[in-house]
């Protein structure tokens, strides 16, 4: 449950009530009642209203901010690996992979490098 006072930014409008998807807003009451869809009551200075909304239609900004932060970091290690011709670290972002053991891979085969960037633009050109 959020607090009071939290700085939240709307990510849905799932009753489309209208909400100004993007923009922030403040937690400013919870609504308790039981026969009631909304969970929180928020202030949005920019429309200058308070609107009730569900749980699921707000997020808290550090919420976003850091999943954007993980975004913008993976993208960045695919550019880095593709640049220096990586192949490990390049698997190893796109997979999920793990760090493999070193005799982990003697039942692959070995790529050249020519192959793996040509698989890479394969890829890309699909």
């Amino acid at each position: 449950m959020l607090r009071l006072g939290q700085k939240v930014i709307i990510v849905s409008d799932s009753f489309e009530q209208n909400l100004p998807i993007g923009d922030y807003g403040y937690i400013i009451a919870y609504d308790r009642n039981a026969d009631n869809a909304f969970d929180y009551v928020v202030r949005i200075p920019k429309a200058n209203k308070n609107m009730f909304v569900p749980a699921v239609d707000i997020e808290l900004e550090e919420t976003l901010l850091q999943l954007e932060v993980d975004r913008i970091e993976r993208e960045a290690l695919i550019d880095y690996a593709l640049a220096t011709h990586n192949e490990a670290l390049f698997r190893r972002i796109l997979n999920g992979e793990s760090a493999e053991e070193p005799g982990a891979d003697s039942s692959k085969e070995i790529q050249s490098q020519q192959d793996f960037i040509r698989q890479i633009n394969l890829k890309a050109w699909i």
